[in-house]
């Protein structure tokens, strides 16, 4: 797999995670909550990850919905605080 490709990978990994969450990055960008940047850096976090598959069946299984990331997840804290902020905001 390319470079490019696995970096495509594991971005949408990222957005499905945050979906899962019920988070929408996009509207995250445009509220100013989130930046280019920071999406690099989430998905730097993410192409760390040894086992890309094992997170695609636990996204697969959570598409109605999830309260947390699973424990292995690199950006596990990240999702989780954004989530807590909208949750309480």
């Amino acid at each position: 797999m390319s470079g490019q490709a696995k970096y495509d990978e594991h971005a949408e990994l990222v957005e499905k995670m945050a979906e899962a969450l019920g988070l929408d990055l996009t509207e995250e960008m445009m509220a100013g909550n989130w930046t280019p940047e920071d999406m690099r850096a989430t998905v730097s976090r993410c192409l760390g990850c040894t086992d890309p598959a094992h997170c695609k069946g636990w996204l697969d299984d959570h598409e109605a919905g999830a309260e947390e990331t699973p424990g292995y997840c690199r950006n596990k804290d990240l999702l989780e605080a954004m989530r807590a902020r909208l949750v309480t905001a």
